[in-house]
């Protein structure tokens, strides 16, 4: 049963092994991240209920997404500590008839992540209860826990398992355990595993479950998303986990993600903690993004979960941003209870262990100067990696990890490269990246935009740089004199996405993750999606602009300009169509045929001094796709 009927108030952390014991409680909703406690270092939460075994049973405790540093209290007892977050805190517990349980949550000293930057408002880094508080009763002996570990192998694949059993008596009896195909059909497995005990006791059971000519999991457009249900029954306990099989590499020559041997161009969002996690991969994937980025930050199972529904790559960052020293065992630990966190989503294809330790190019802005600026800034710029290497080392072997994520300048593993937001405009994409040899891996662009009048304060969004590029009517972004602030804050930020999504598109750019998916606070953000889920405009235009095959420009056009257009296609399959456009009441158009994963001109187009707005479309035998550029 879920625990739900909660008080919590602001306290000191506690000096010993005594609860704490404010002067006065307040109603609060558990599971969440109560507002009032906005401000707090450290939040205590209280509730009491009843004994719910029947007979023999055993009754255990399961806290998740404890953020982050926490001390919990059973009728008095101290039962533990805990310290991540993304893990469950799990306790056996010895009842009362009536019982009272207090979790003192505390803001963490270090490995906060992006929760402890200016990026995510108050009211979203509450300590506190974030994901649940269930009480669960089970017979004498249970199957407390199954972990599982898929992998590849040369005869084909083999999915390990953990369990644990807590055994309530001497115990000599067997595990079933079953693999069961999910939504398909397939070979599936039926193995026992004997599990003994000299009495009551808790023991760990390992059990290699081999998989007959296997299903994988896919990326969508690169083939179905596998999925099997493991499960662990002893007597009337069972545990059952869905896993999945997929095998991610680095490619060579910078030239994407190599999933289960085939090259995948991996292109998607940063996702910053915002609500329902699992809404954000669905809003992704609608936006035909096969990757979003985890972006310094761990989020919940069930992120995981829809992120395999939906064929959703996930890059899975470490909760490390900033130049902060971190302690380097415990970060190596971190490295190694994420990796153990997540291991069984066949979603997670990357890690990434320290994102923007440097922000040496914010606020160049757009002066003719910019170029010479950001040399100057790159050329001083340093950083030593030599420690995010080290943690990056405790990651299974052969995961694509990226060390460092950030700014051109410090030989960064992924760039954080922002022209038309930080620096010049979005036309010095093309520069920035042959400067600084950094197509492989883009881990961050984009622009900030306002949702209200009034949301320059909001967390996350740069006011001076939004300043400098739209100002307070937009006419430097290309916005029209008769646009509202908001409409013009958000035209410039589409263009800004569009022109730098199709860059490095049409460069063949590995993997790219554009900043972001959803704003954190109201008012204003980096996000296509305000706080609330509203679309922006750059959420349609980056949906047409991560089409998997698309006809784009060379450029972002201007009245007058003649650009080339380039048929994309990021599809492991030749395509074949019609390129047409259309710009101020003239037309024109070709044929042209693409290969798989490859780009092609079609020919080129002169826009007309009286168009406000050029229109590509490209036509082929599985349907047509559109892309507009407002002038």
């Amino acid at each position: 049963m879920s625990l739900t009927d909660w008080t919590g108030a602001a306290v000191a952390p506690s000096a010993g092994d005594e609860p704490p014991a404010p002067d006065e409680w307040h109603p609060v909703d558990v599971p969440g991240r109560p507002e009032r406690f906005a401000d707090a270092d450290c939040v205590a939460y209280r509730t009491e209920f009843g004994d719910p075994r029947d007979g023999d049973e055993r009754a255990t405790l399961e806290l998740r997404g404890l953020f982050a540093q926490a001390r919990i209290w059973l009728n008095g007892d101290l039962l533990g500590e805990h310290e991540t977050y993304f893990c469950p805190a799990r306790y056996e517990l010895d009842l009362d008839a009536d019982n009272e349980l207090v979790v003192e949550c505390r803001a963490p000293d270090e490995f906060g992540g992006v929760y402890a930057t200016d990026r995510v408002p108050d009211e979203r880094a509450v300590p506190g209860i974030w994901w649940g508080a269930d009480l669960e009763t089970h017979p004498e002996t249970f199957v407390d826990d199954l972990s599982l570990t898929p992998r590849r192998t040369d005869e084909g694949a083999v999915v390990d398992a953990e369990i644990a059993v807590e055994a309530g008596e001497p115990l000599d009896d067997r595990i079933s355990l079953s693999v069961r195909p999910q939504g398909f059909r397939g070979g599936g497995v039926m193995e026992r595993a004997k599990v003994e005990t000299d009495g009551p006791e808790r023991t760990t059971v390992t059990k290699t479950l081999e998989l007959r000519d296997p299903a994988y999991w896919w990326p969508a457009g690169f083939g179905p998303q596998h999925q099997y249900a493991v499960r662990a029954k002893l007597g009337n306990s069972e545990r059952v986990v869905q896993t999945g099989l997929c095998d991610v590499s680095d490619g060579d020559d910078h030239d994407g993600l190599v999933v289960n041997g085939q090259r995948v161009p991996a292109r998607g969002f940063s996702l910053l903690p915002t609500g329902d996690p699992t809404w954000d991969v669905e809003r992704a994937a609608n936006a035909n993004a096969n990757l979003v980025r985890a972006y310094g930050h761990v989020p919940s199972a069930e992120f995981y979960e829809a992120a395999a529904d939906a064929g959703v790559l996930v890059w899975q960052d470490l909760p490390l941003v900033g130049p902060a020293a971190a302690d380097p065992d415990e970060a190596s630990a971190l490295a190694g209870a994420v990796s153990s966190a997540v291991e069984r989503h066949p979603c997670v294809a990357a890690f990434g262990v320290r994102a923007d330790p440097t922000d040496h190019l914010a606020g160049v802005g757009p002066s003719r100067l910019a170029r010479y600026k950001v040399r100057w800034r790159a050329w001083r710029a340093s950083y030593d990696d030599a420690a995010d290497h080290e943690i990056a080392e405790k990651f299974p072997d052969g995961t694509p990890v990226f060390p460092v994520s950030g700014e051109p300048g410090i030989d960064a593993d992924a760039t954080h490269v922002y022209p038309g937001w930080q620096f010049g405009t979005p036309g010095d994409t093309n520069w920035v990246l042959d400067k600084y040899d950094c197509d492989g891996a883009v881990g961050a662009f984009g622009a900030g935009s306002l949702v209200t009048d009034d949301g320059h304060d909001a967390a996350g969004f740069d006011a001076d740089a939004h300043g400098s590029y739209v100002g307070s009517g937009g006419a430097s972004g290309g916005a029209s004199d008769d646009e509202s602030p908001v409409e013009a804050s958000q035209a410039y930020q589409a263009r800004v996405l569009k022109s730098v999504t199709e860059t490095l598109r049409r460069r063949r750019s590995g993997l790219l993750a554009a900043d972001a998916l959803r704003d954190t606070d109201d008012g204003a953000g980096m996000g296509v999606l305000s706080a609330d889920g509203t679309e922006k405009a750059g959420y349609e235009a980056m949906a047409s602009s991560l089409e998997p095959v698309q006809v784009v420009l060379d450029a972002y056009p201007a009245p007058g300009d003649t650009r080339t257009l380039v048929v994309v296609n990021d599809t492991p399959e030749a395509v074949s169509g019609t390129v047409s456009w259309t710009a101020g009441g003239q037309t024109g158009g070709s044929d042209v045929a693409v290969d798989a994963l490859g780009n092609e001109e079609a020919g080129t187009l002169t826009v007309p001094g009286d168009a406000d707005r050029v229109e590509l479309s490209f036509g082929g035998t599985d349907g047509g796709v559109r892309n507009v550029y407002p002038l």
